[in-house]
């Protein structure tokens, strides 16, 4: 098996953490020899908004609180030090919460080219906006209020989801659409079929 690339795109609540963990589970049974780098964004900014020893880390947890984008800068610093930190050339990459605006794409792109990594493959969870409100209802997750969920699917809508075309023009990059209403492991094995794992 050759080294993944796999970018998960999907509006918040579309299952996108579920799913990873669930593929990273597959592919270190199906490919025990490579490392699994996966790379979630969100629970990365959660874990500094938790914390809130610091500035940074008191100004993320605000963000967090009213459903707004961490600037592009901070979102590179902590996806570009996890794969400093982990990646290698053998290694299977997933990933999750970036790029969310064009300018985060030009920056990953660059990350690709340095680390060697043509061939990516984009799991795009198709879900829509009344299902993915009810699951972060759902959740009870403290950021999830009613202003930032209706914050984060408006940038989603807006910032996002229009980078899914980039993908889909993009050299050497498949989109594979998912069905994101489905239950988690009928999604679980969409994606299997979709990158041809099971």
């Amino acid at each position: 098996m050759q080294p993944k690339t796999i970018i998960f795109i999907g509006p918040q609540g579309s299952g996108k953490g579920t799913q990873i963990e669930k593929l990273k589970n597959i592919l270190e049974t199906k490919d025990s020899g490579r490392r699994v780098v996966d790379i979630q964004t969100g629970r990365r900014f959660r874990a500094l908004a938790a914390k809130q020893e610091t500035f940074a880390e008191s100004k993320v947890a605000t963000t967090l609180d009213s459903g707004s984008l961490q600037p592009d800068f901070l979102v590179a610093v902590l996806w570009g030090q996890a794969m400093i930190d982990q990646l290698d050339d053998k290694s299977h990459l997933l990933i999750d919460g970036f790029p969310r605006t064009v300018a985060q794409v030009a920056d990953l792109e660059d990350a690709f080219k340095f680390f060697e990594r043509t061939a990516v493959e984009v799991i795009n969870l198709e879900t829509p906006e009344a299902v993915v409100r009810q699951r972060m209802y759902s959740r009870a997750r403290n950021d999830d209020t009613d202003a930032s969920i209706e914050e984060r699917l408006r940038w989603y809508r807006e910032d996002t989801l229009p980078l899914v075309e980039y993908y889909r023009k993009r050299p050497d990059t498949t989109v594979h659409d998912i069905d994101g209403t489905d239950t988690i492991d009928g999604v679980h094995s969409q994606i299997l079929s979709a990158l041809k794992l099971n």
